[in-house]
């Protein structure tokens, strides 16, 4: 009886834990908070663990980030859309390209600190109403301050990032040297979650999974921040 008490106890207090990382909002910087429905579109790439910001491809951003093509990455392709990139640690991140993939130590070295890295990859269209994907309407502004805070994410030697050699899923994607160190609690998702205040969106102070995220943001923003997406449809 006892034992069932104490794990009772503890169910409620990780159950109210989610609940306010869920439903408490942290708020955007005023710098970085105004309306939505701008005229930039990102989108947020979600799997059951990990999610990815991607960001449509023009000038713009082929200038500012034109050191991934030092990984071999052909950003310059006429059938590229979309710069995906995504934040995590490096033992897991890079061991895993799937489920299949899965290891034991990758697993157990996420629960402590693991160095981190920026994952890249390179994407054609989107369908936006895969359910998997949520898109957003946000303003020149704020998708410049998004773009400053995902190249920051890159830790540089000499100006420039520093690619993982030998690291990739496949012919287009690559890793780099990141910023921070990674944790299971404060991890991937939390990467994005500050990725989106930086463009004006208002999320839930603590979310470790994908799904709380995409709740979260549903709860603290308004209608026309979405563009179309498995949470409107």
């Amino acid at each position: 009886m006892r034992f069932l008490r104490a794990l009772s106890v503890a169910v409620l207090v990780v159950g109210a834990v989610v609940i306010a990382g869920i439903a408490v909002p942290r708020w955007v910087s005023s710098a970085g908070a105004s309306g939505h429905s701008g005229s930039a579109r990102i989108l947020v790439l979600s799997n059951p663990i990990h999610t990815d910001i991607a960001v449509p491809v023009d000038e713009d951003l082929l200038a500012r980030f034109g050191f991934l093509r030092n990984a071999g990455l052909v950003i310059d392709h006429p059938d590229v859309r979309y710069i995906v990139f995504g934040w995590g640690g490096r033992s897991f991140y890079t061991e895993t390209p799937t489920w299949a993939d899965l290891k034991a130590m990758p697993v157990a070295q996420s629960f402590t600190l693991d160095r981190s890295v920026m994952h890249v990859s390179l994407a054609g269209d989107i369908p936006l109403g895969d359910p998997a994907v949520t898109a957003f309407g946000v303003t020149a502004a704020h998708f410049d301050r998004l773009l400053g805070f995902i190249g920051n994410s890159f830790s540089k030697e000499g100006g420039t990032a520093v690619p993982l050699v030998g690291f990739a899923y496949g012919n287009n994607d690559a890793f780099f040297e990141a910023k921070g160190y990674f944790n299971a609690f404060i991890g991937c998702n939390t990467w994005t979650a500050a990725g989106l205040r930086q463009a004006g969106l208002t999320s839930g102070w603590w979310l470790p999974l994908p799904w709380m995220l995409r709740l979260s943001l549903w709860l603290h923003n308004p209608p026309d921040a979405f563009v179309q997406s498995g949470l409107n449809g």
